[in-house]
């Protein structure tokens, strides 16, 4: 996708063996930095500190993460060094699925009896692989996913107005996103859409990703405080409602950014289809339901502070916005069952949710 004109992936290599880069998106919309990683210890804390989210881009991170550790290990103790990395990353961030999908397809492919030099090079095309594999994954959700936007622009002549949730844009997939995939190539095609942006406190990752994402590109978008999505759709303002997921369990239960889940409520109860859109590598088929997901709490201080431009500083400034000593919670994600979801976007196509509908598309 584009910034400035210019196409970008999420995470990338640029000549240099022993670095990966990747846009800092805890510095977006107000600066543009790029980020440098060096070793599985750097991919930890970016995907930790929220340098990279979102639950593709996650598990690629940490798949790139490996190859550097045995890039740079000790010649030695690599394949040690390696495993203990393994263990770091997964312990980054506990429910997205992306994660411990990548480290396990590393580990899987991990000879610890042949040369580093051979597995380093297996490791490196391994994390490029996966990372290309998403972006098709991505591209297959735009393909299926497009087909709900110009149904209801065919029937009804007008721009399809959309609400989405978070960022599940190509900043959290590498390139195309889950929920913006049908949406971009809608636009692109030149169907008229219309994005709903929830603003996605604590974090403002709708405010600050999604809209900056959607402004680059051209899609016409509003952003709007969270608790405004069900006065929307009581009003006729929302013809679907599209989201992500970090972990959806193979009965069709879909945890995701916290709200999500009033999301799916306020679309149920007026009757507007909620589409969750995920690559294969965000399903848990090993998990039965959403309560065994865990669900990660994060620090208070996300809630208890906020960030934004200081026109008076002309730079970011973050102020305190609740009385000092006022504790604050934080879930980061919610689960919504899956009697409130239409149905799943996939790089196979789509279905409903629930382990029959997803059988229909992956058997094995």
């Amino acid at each position: 996708m584009r910034i400035g004109g210019t196409h970008y992936r999420a995470i990338w290599m640029d000549g240099d063996p022993g670095v990966v880069k990747v846009i800092d998106q805890r510095k977006l919309p107000f600066e543009f930095r790029v980020y440098d990683l060096r070793s599985a210890k750097d991919a930890h804390e970016a995907i930790a500190d929220m340098v990279v989210r979102g639950a593709p881009l996650i598990g690629v991170t940490a798949a790139f993460g490996l190859y550097l550790e045995a890039h740079r290990s000790d010649p030695n103790d690599w394949c040690q060094e390696v495993k203990e990395a393994a263990s770091l990353l997964i312990a980054a961030r506990p429910t997205a699925v992306n994660l411990q999908y990548a480290v396990d397809l590393v580990l899987n492919e991990l000879n610890c009896a042949g040369s580093r030099e051979g597995m380093v090079e297996r490791l490196f095309h391994l994390a490029m692989q996966l990372a290309e594999e998403e972006v098709r994954r991505c591209a297959r959700i735009g393909e299926h996913g497009i087909s709900l936007i110009r149904e209801i622009h065919e029937r009804t002549s007008r721009p399809v107005n959309i609400l989405t949730h978070c960022n599940a844009g190509w900043l959290a997939c590498v390139d195309y996103g889950t929920a913006t995939a049908p949406i971009y190539l809608a636009y692109d095609q030149g169907i008229p859409v219309h994005v709903w942006v929830d603003e996605t406190r604590p974090r403002n990752q709708g405010a600050r990703l999604t809209a900056y994402e959607l402004g680059e590109h051209g899609v016409p978008h509003t952003v709007i405080v969270d608790n405004a999505g069900g006065h929307l759709m009581q009003h006729g303002e929302v013809d679907l409602v599209i989201v992500g997921s970090d972990r959806t369990t193979r009965n069709g239960d879909v945890a995701n950014k916290i709200g999500t889940y009033l999301k799916a409520l306020a679309a149920y109860d007026n009757k507007i289809p909620f589409y969750v859109a995920l690559p294969s590598s965000s399903i848990d088929f090993n998990m039965t339901r959403g309560e065994e997901i865990e669900i990660e709490n994060r620090k208070q201080e996300e809630v208890t502070y906020m960030e934004g431009w200081s026109e008076h500083l002309r730079a970011p400034h973050q102020v305190r916005i609740l009385p000092e000593g006022s504790p604050a919670a934080n879930p980061g994600f919610d689960v919504t069952p899956a009697r409130l979801v239409t149905g799943l976007i996939t790089e196979k196509g789509i279905c409903p949710a629930s382990e029959d509908g997803i059988k229909t598309l992956f058997e094995k």
